[in-house]
């Protein structure tokens, strides 16, 4: 295969990854009255504690005022909270609730199982070798 061939059947190759993986996870959240958007949120916050507004919405690549819209909406369904930030009183913390943290927790559990069953069939070398790729990926955005 030349370069030009595997660089052509790579690019195929992520794009049908993340069409099944978006799939996936629109079938996982469909039911639970929030946006995919939305669980990405309360992934983002899940995984690095209350975070400030702008924080948030540079890890989560939205602008401020797109975020804005998003914790509204999860501030009404009670999945998050906003408190004044204990050092600079011109900041807001985004922190999830209990039940925010519940939901969280489910949804990092499916993440979980969909990873197992995904990697069922690799040895550890190659779920090394699979973290080290993606890992270097990852880098790049």
């Amino acid at each position: 295969m030349t370069t030009t061939q595997t660089d052509a059947a790579l690019n195929h190759a992520i794009i049908e990854f993340y069409d099944k993986l978006s799939s996936w996870e629109h079938a996982i959240v469909r039911d639970l009255g929030i946006s995919l958007a939305h669980i990405h949120t309360l992934e983002t916050l899940g995984f690095h504690g209350a975070m400030r507004m702008k924080e948030l919405a540079e890890k989560i690549g939205v602008t401020t005022g797109t975020l804005t819209v998003q914790i509204e909406k999860l501030v009404s369904t009670g999945l998050v909270k906003r408190q004044p930030h204990a050092s600079d009183r011109r900041s807001i913390l985004v922190t999830l609730t209990d039940e925010g943290h519940r939901l969280f927790q489910q949804h990092s559990d499916h993440h979980s199982e969909l990873t197992q069953e995904l990697t069922a069939d690799f040895s550890s070398a190659e779920c090394q070798q699979l973290l080290a790729l993606f890992q270097r990926m990852n880098q790049h955005f």
